[in-house]
């Protein structure tokens, strides 16, 4: 299915500023070079430019890539501007994110895996 991103079984975004202007090849290029990961992979890899109000979306369904582009017309997203190249989002954090908000939320209730309880 075109486009349907809940075949993704991990969420990675690049943190920082990442050049609009790169297709997918160039975005698969930095997936697999800077980041280190396989954009081959069931995998959705999220990059942000410097104004923050576009993001770009690239996803291997099988048979090739689906790049997708959004952008906002009021407001910008919240991207992490921290130092790391790559990190993991949850399918929530992903919400959050295009929702406008930061995927860092203070106050909200964290997943528990069943390992962290000591």
């Amino acid at each position: 299915m075109l486009g349907d991103i809940t075949i993704a079984r991990e969420i990675y975004i690049a943190c920082g500023y990442t050049d609009m202007r790169k297709s997918i090849d160039g975005l698969a290029a930095l997936v697999q070079e800077s980041m280190g990961l396989n954009p081959f992979g069931p995998a959705l890899y999220l990059f942000c430019g410097k104004r923050r109000d576009r993001i770009k979306a690239l996803l291997w369904e099988g048979d090739g890539f689906v790049l997708l582009y959004k952008r906002l017309e009021n407001g910008n997203y919240k991207w992490p501007r921290t130092e790391n190249e790559v990190r993991s989002l949850s399918w929530k954090e992903f919400r959050w994110l295009l929702e406008g908000l930061s995927v860092d939320q203070p106050r909200a209730i964290k997943s528990v895996e069943p390992g962290d309880f000591c």
